[in-house]
């Protein structure tokens, strides 16, 4: 349903324009880079996701921006308009003269997007102009690219601090914008340090009281306050309709305004169109492709697309949620393509163990009251000395199966591992330098398989890969599906629960993450010796992995 009088008198009843500035804006953010192919690998995912504008860069800065704008020509956009970006002309030249524009007028793009100062303390004391010469570099600017053909967008840089310093002035440099034929004008919380109610009074002043199209106007925000969505939203419900930011939020000091978030808040809370049909199913994906791409953990806790989004831990939660997901969910998971998790932990009752059990594909019907009260109690045993299962559904699996009213198969058992680590010197060197030692892991193991005791030894990269090594050496000759299988992940974090030692005498927790061409899953292994800790979780992922096959 619309949403056609959110704030009086305004209609929002509209499509809003999505630009996304990840690709340049984004790239200003510590931690946050991208080569050239993936700054083209990005564009194509963001017009597969629809958005209506991409910036590629800013050309002048470096070769790489201006090698994009070159590919980028060349290939076929379906849902979205490449832009490229820049500034103003600089002082004390004609924007026919000037290099920046130049370049800009020369590219094979239609949307342009130059910055100006708006507000004045930048025009004096960062530009070193008088206010009169700001707005001529304003409107020579925007008509030069006007007259060779380009749409313009024009970025009021620091546009509400402007307005809170000096408001008559920063109306100006919008107005100079708008009358020189600027497509629209974006009001930049640059600094953002500017709160929601602010961004509602200064908007419907421009409107009200200055007569400005609020059709015209954009909004960037940046998040210094954590209020960049709040902030966008704000502007959006005010009549702006041209909304810019980045996917994840990524870019300089604490971020812009995150259109992960913007997107589905404006489609389904605020009912309003910015992408095609059926497109928010493909959010989530988008978001962590993205932060793949540029080598970046996702953000669990990110709403609507991080992995907690909709998980569970509580039991009355998961009780309530297997009865009615709107009892705690604000949408379907499934509408921006999450997904429902329940979480096992110290804190779980019977809820979460039959709602996680049902989330693995776990007939519940092999499991009895008496045996559903044993687990949830050695659950809470294992939490307490340090096993966490939230992370870790091939362990819980794992224990599911142990405490099913069916016989526990149990594959092979171990009877001793044995790892050595040897650090020697090599042949005939005189120094004594790190570079000049040699370090050996070799791991032995005994198995009983099948009534059968097997002895193997091997060796690896490090006492992990080598216990690794040598468990699969003894259990491929029985069970050759394991060559399926690989480690693709391995985690080991110092914990200090209740009655554990400090120090170096810490008890670690051991994540491994294993995969097949199928699936993936995480098992967990907890001991004061990280050697053991990682058998613990050898031992399961290679367990899960023959019980999922039906061995």
């Amino acid at each position: 349903m619309k949403n056609k009088n959110i704030l009086k008198n305004k209609n929002v009843d509209r499509d809003i324009e999505i630009y996304d500035t990840t690709l340049r804006d984004g790239t200003q953010g510590e931690g946050f880079s991208l080569s050239l192919d993936d700054k083209l690998m990005i564009a194509d995912i963001l017009d597969e996701l629809g958005v209506q504008f991409i910036e590629g860069g800013y050309p002048l800065s470096n070769q790489k921006d201006n090698k994009f704008f070159e590919l980028s020509s060349k290939k076929k956009y379906i849902n979205s308009k490449i832009t490229a970006f820049g500034s103003t002309k600089k002082k004390n030249c004609k924007a026919s003269s000037d290099a920046g524009l130049l370049t800009l007028s020369g590219l094979d793009v239609k949307y342009i997007t130059i910055f100006g100062k708006s507000w004045d303390l930048h025009v004096k004391e960062i530009l070193k102009a008088s206010c009169e010469e700001n707005l001529e570099l304003i409107a020579d600017s925007i008509n030069f690219l006007k007259q060779n053909g380009k749409i313009v967008f024009f970025d009021a840089e620091h546009f509400f601090d402007g307005f809170k310093n000096n408001e008559e002035y920063s109306v100006k440099t919008v107005q100079s914008a708008l009358s020189s034929g600027a497509e629209k004008v974006v009001l930049c919380d640059t600094n953002g340090g500017t709160l929601p109610h602010e961004i509602i009074n200064i908007i419907n002043k421009l409107s009200d009281f200055y007569n400005i199209d609020v059709n015209r106007l954009g909004i960037h925000a940046h998040n210094d306050t954590d209020c960049a969505v709040a902030n966008t939203l704000s502007a959006v419900l005010c009549g702006v309709s041209h909304v810019q930011g980045t996917i994840n939020g990524y870019g300089e000091r604490t971020g812009n305004a995150n259109l992960s978030t913007i997107i589905p808040n404006l489609e389904l809370k605020l009912g309003l169109t910015c992408i095609p049909e059926n497109k928010l199913r493909d959010l989530t994906k988008v978001s962590h492709l993205i932060d793949e791409i540029s080598n970046n953990i996702p953000v669990k806790n990110k709403p609507y697309v991080g992995e907690s989004a909709f998980a569970h831990k509580a039991g009355i939660h998961a009780n309530a949620v297997l009865k009615n997901p709107s009892s705690y969910e604000h949408i379907e998971p499934s509408l921006v393509g999450n997904a429902r998790r329940f979480l096992i932990s110290d804190l779980s009752g019977k809820g979460n163990i039959e709602a996680k059990a049902k989330e693995l594909g776990f007939d519940l019907s092999r499991i009895n009251e008496e045996q559903e009260k044993a687990l949830l109690n050695k659950i809470k045993e294992m939490e307490d000395n340090g096993f966490n299962f939230e992370s870790a559904d091939g362990s819980f699996k794992m224990l599911l199966n142990k405490y099913s009213s069916e016989k526990y198969n149990n594959y092979f058992k171990l009877i001793s591992f044995k790892v050595i680590i040897e650090k020697s010197l090599l042949e005939n060197t005189a120094e004594y330098n790190e570079n000049n030692y040699n370090i050996l892991s070799e791991a032995a193991v005994t198995l009983n398989i099948n009534g059968k005791i097997e002895h193997t030894s091997a060796i690896g990269s490090g006492p992990v890969n080598a216990l690794d090594n040598a468990l699969r050496k003894s259990l491929l000759i029985f069970y050759p599906v394991l060559n399926e299988m690989k480690l693709s992940d391995f985690k080991v974090r110092v914990i200090n629960g209740r009655n554990m030692k400090s120090g170096t005498g810490s008890f670690v927790r051991v994540l491994i993450e294993s995969s097949d061409k199928v699936s993936k899953w995480t098992t967990i292994g907890v001991s004061e010796n990280i050697i053991e800790a990682s058998y613990q979780a050898l031992a399961d992922s290679i367990n899960y992995k023959l019980i999922k096959e039906n061995i």
